[in-house]
């Protein structure tokens, strides 16, 4: 594996890891708000949470007005 994708699966991981810990706070959010307090670009965020999903860290639940993502507890 080269160093670049070394560094980028680094990125996704720690962004994941700040994704976490906004859930922790703030409880279940919408993609749209995640990616908007989280000083990332859209498609890292995006990628953190497709991270956490596949580890079975994520409760996502679709209501009337679309996504919302929360950790399992």
């Amino acid at each position: 594996m080269s160093t670049v994708a070394v560094s980028w699966i680094g990125r996704i991981g720690e962004t994941a890891g700040k994704v976490w810990h906004l859930l922790d706070e703030q409880g279940a959010l919408p993609p749209a708000r995640i990616v908007a307090q989280i000083d990332e670009p859209r498609d890292l965020v995006m990628q953190a949470l497709g991270w956490l999903a596949r580890e079975d860290k994520l409760h996502i639940e679709e209501g009337p007005r679309g996504k919302r993502i929360s950790l399992k507890r």
